[in-house]
C-alpha cells in the first residue's frame, strides 16, 4: 500500500508518444530566436514514452530528439546513439563529452553483440605515486581539478568505430544537430543553471571555463542562450577529418596547449596512441533472463552478475518490496559485491582479472554462506576461483523499428569533469585520474577504495562503475538500461531490474521506486527519501545496520523495456532532467 501511494502522488508523468510533431520543429528551427523557442512546451522532458518502432531515453531532451531524427529517417540504433552522444556533449556538458569517455553495449537484431571500450587512459607519462605529496598523502586538488587531473579521451574514437563498425549513417549525418544546437544555441534550462551555479567557485579558476559558461562575471543563468562556437568548430573538424581531426591537428594542438598552461600529462603521442578496445560480452543468467553487461574495466557488469547470483537461492519477491528483511539481504549482497571490487577489478589488460570465477555460481554459493538474514554480517574481499596473487556520468538506451539496441553510458567523472574548458576547442577535459587508486586503501570522490589491481600505469585505463546493461528473454530484448552516479551505477542498475524481473513491477514504477545503495566502505548504508519507513529502518537498525544521512538521489536510469506484445516503454528517471521520446 505504501509503495503505490508513493507511485502515484510523487510525479506525474505525461506520455510523449514522440510522433512527428513539436520536438521535431525544436531541432529543425534555424536561428537563436528559433532556438530560444525550444523550451516547454515545444520541447517537453517527457519522462515515459511508447511506441511500436524505435526509442530513445537520454538525459537531456534535445539530445533525445536528435537521436530519434536519425531513426525516423531511417537510420539504425547506433546510428542514433552516436547522435545522441554528441548532442549531448554540446547540451549537457555537465557530463556529455568529447573529452571523455564510456562504454557502449550493443546488440543487433541478428544476434551480434559487442561490448566497447573506449575508457580514458593514463598517459604514457603516469606513475603510481604522481598524485602523492612529499608526505605520501593524495593530493585531492591535482587529482580532481584542472589539467592534471585529465587522462586520454576515448569518447571520440568509440563513437567513431561504433558508427562504422555497426552503423548505417555517415559521422556527417549524426553530428548535423550537435554542430546546430553549438553554433547556433539553445536556451539553458534550470537543470544546466543550477548546476553551473553549484560549480561558480571552481569555474572562476579557469578562464577557458569562463569564457563559455559565464555572463557578465556570473555563470548562466536559465533562458540565456548558451552559444558555443568553439565547440562547434571541433565537432566540424572531427567530421571532416575522422579521429585525426579530433586526436591530430588543430584540436590536438589545442588540448596540448591546455595541458601546458595546466601543467597536465597527455601529449600529442597520447592522443595518437589512443586505440579502443572491443572485449568480450559479459553473460549472465537471472530468473530465466539473459543478462548481458560490460566486462572489467567495467566493474558494474560484473557486480550486477555477482549480486544477482547471490540472489537466487532467495524468493526476494515473498519477502515484500520495500520491508526490512528484503532491503537487508539486497544491501548484503551490496556489501560482498563492492568488496570484490575493490580487491579484484582493474584493467585486464594490465592486471590478471579473475572474471570467471567471479561471476560463477560456485563462487556465489560460497560468498552467500556468510549471508544471515537475521543480522548484519562481517564482509571482507572473497577469493574467487582462478584469483592469483594476494558524479559525473551520463547514460543513454536506444531501440530501432528492427530490435537493434544500444546501451550507452560515458562520463568526465565529476559534474563538468576536471572543470577547465579546452580553449578554443570548447569541451571539458575529464578527471577520470581520480578513478585510480591513486594510494592503496585511499578513498576516492566516490568513497571507493581500491588497490593494486586498479594502481596508476602508463596507457591504463582506470577502474569504472559505468554499467551499461541488456536484459534478453526468451533470446528477444526485454530490457535496454543504465545510470549515471559514480559508484550508485551499479546498485541504481541491479535495483531496477530486480524491480522488473523479480517483483514484477511495471518499468515506470520500477525506476521511480526509491532506492538504498551500500558500497562496503564506507560502512553505511544510504537511502533515498521514502525508501525506508520508520519501522523498517528500526528494523534494519536492530540488524546492525547504519545510515548515512539521507540522498536526494541515488542514480539516475534511463531504460527502454519491450513489452511482449513489441511496445517499446521508454522511461526517463524523474531524478534527471532528461527525456524519453518513442514512435
Amino acid at each position: 500500500m505504501k509503495l503505490a501511494l508513493l507511485l502515484a502522488g510523487a510525479v506525474t508523468f505525461t506520455t510523449g508518444a514522440g510522433g512527428p510533431g513539436e520536438p521535431e520543429r525544436a531541432l529543425d528551427g534555424h536561428g537563436p530566436a528559433a532556438h530560444a523557442a525550444t523550451l516547454a512546451p515545444s520541447l517537453p522532458n517527457d519522462l515515459v514514452a511508447r511506441g511500436r518502432a524505435g526509442a530513445i531515453v537520454s538525459a537531456e531532451p534535445r539530445a533525445t530528439q536528435a537521436g530519434m531524427r536519425i531513426l525516423r529517417a531511417g537510420g539504425n540504433a547506433v546510428d542514433a546513439a552516436v547522435a545522441v552522444a554528441l548532442a549531448l556533449a554540446v547540451t549537457h556538458p555537465q557530463a556529455g563529452n568529447l573529452g571523455g569517455g564510456g562504454f557502449m553495449l550493443i546488440r543487433m537484431t541478428d544476434g551480434r553483440t559487442a561490448a566497447l571500450d573506449f575508457r580514458e587512459k593514463a598517459p604514457l607519462s603516469a606513475t603510481a605515486d604522481m598524485y602523492l605529496r612529499p608526505d605520501g598523502t593524495v593530493d585531492s586538488d591535482k587529482i580532481k581539478w584542472g589539467a592534471t587531473a585529465a587522462g586520454v579521451p576515448g569518447s571520440p574514437a568509440g563513437l567513431l568505430l561504433a558508427l562504422q563498425k555497426y552503423g548505417t549513417s555517415t559521422l556527417k549525418a549524426v553530428a548535423r544537430p550537435a554542430i546546430r544546437l553549438a553554433r547556433e544555441g539553445f536556451p539553458v534550462d534550470h537543470f544546466l543553471a543550477g548546476s553551473l551555479a553549484s560549480k561558480r567557485r571552481l569555474f572562476e579558476r579557469f578562464e577557458s571555463t569562463k569564457k563559455v559558461f559565464f555572463r557578465a562575471g556570473a555563470p548562466l543563468r536559465q533562458g540565456d542562450l548558451l552559444v558555443q562556437e568553439d565547440l562547434a568548430g571541433t565537432l566540424e573538424r572531427f567530421v571532416e577529418g575522422g579521429l585525426d581531426g579530433f586526436y591530430g591537428g588543430r584540436t590536438a594542438e589545442l588540448i596540448t596547449a591546455e595541458m601546458e598552461r595546466g601543467g597536465g600529462f597527455v601529449t600529442r603521442r597520447d592522443l595518437a596512441a589512443y586505440a579502443v578496445r572491443e572485449r568480450k560480452v559479459l553473460r549472465g543468467e537471472f530468473r530465466g533472463h539473459e543478462v548481458l553487461s560490460m566486462p572489467p574495466p567495467s566493474s558494474g557488469g560484473v557486480a550486477v552478475l555477482q549480486m544477482l547470483n547471490l540472489l537466487k537461492p532467495y524468493d526476494l519477491a515473498a519477502m515484500g518490496y520495500g520491508g526490512s528483511d528484503s532491503i537487508h539481504l539486497l544491501t548484503e549482497v551490496m556489501r560482498r559485491a563492492f568488496a570484490d571490487r575493490s580487491r579484484w577489478l582493474g584493467d585486464p589488460d594490465f592486471y590478471e582479472v579473475p572474471l570467471a570465477g567471479l561471476v560463477s555460481a560456485e563462487y556465489a554459493e560460497e560468498l552467500g554462506k556468510g549471508i544471515d538474514l537475521k543480522r548484519m554480517s562481517e564482509v571482507a574481499p572473497g577469493r574467487p576461483p582462478g584469483a592469483k596473487g594476494s558524479d559525473d556520468t551520463t547514460h543513454f538506451s536506444v531501440i530501432d523499428k528492427d530490435g537493434n539496441v544500444v546501451s550507452c553510458t560515458t562520463t568526465i567523472n565529476s559534474t563538468f569533469g576536471a572543470a577547465v574548458v579546452v580553449d578554443g576547442a570548447g569541451f571539458f577535459l575529464n578527471n577520470e585520474m581520480d578513478d585510480f587508486s591513486a594510494k592503496p586503501g585511499v578513498p576516492n570522490q566516490f568513497g571507493l577504495v581500491g588497490g593494486e589491481a586498479n594502481k596508476i600505469v602508463p596507457q591504463k585505463r582506470m577502474l569504472s562503475s559505468m554499467t551499461p546493461t541488456i536484459v534478453l528473454r526468451d533470446g528477444k530484448v526485454r530490457l535496454v538500461l543504465g545510470a549515471p552516479g559514480g559508484s550508485r551505477i551499479i546498485t541504481s542498475v541491479f535495483q531496477v531490474l530486480v524491480n522488473v524481473v523479480e517483483h514484477g513491477m511495471r518499468l515506470d514504477h520500477a525506476v521511480r521506486a526509491p532506492r538504498v545503495h551500500h558500497q562496503w566502505l564506507p560502512a553505511q548504508m544510504q537511502w533515498e527519501p521514502f525508501a525506508l519507513a520508520p519501522d523498517v529502518r528500526a528494523a534494519l537498525t536492530a540488524k546492525g545496520h547504519t545510515f548515512a544521512p539521507r540522498s536526494r538521489g541515488i542514480g539516475r536510469v534511463q531504460a527502454i523495456e519491450v513489452l511482449a506484445n513489441g511496445t517499446r516503454h521508454a522511461v526517463c528517471d524523474h531524478r534527471s532532467g532528461g527525456a524519453a521520446a518513442a514512435y
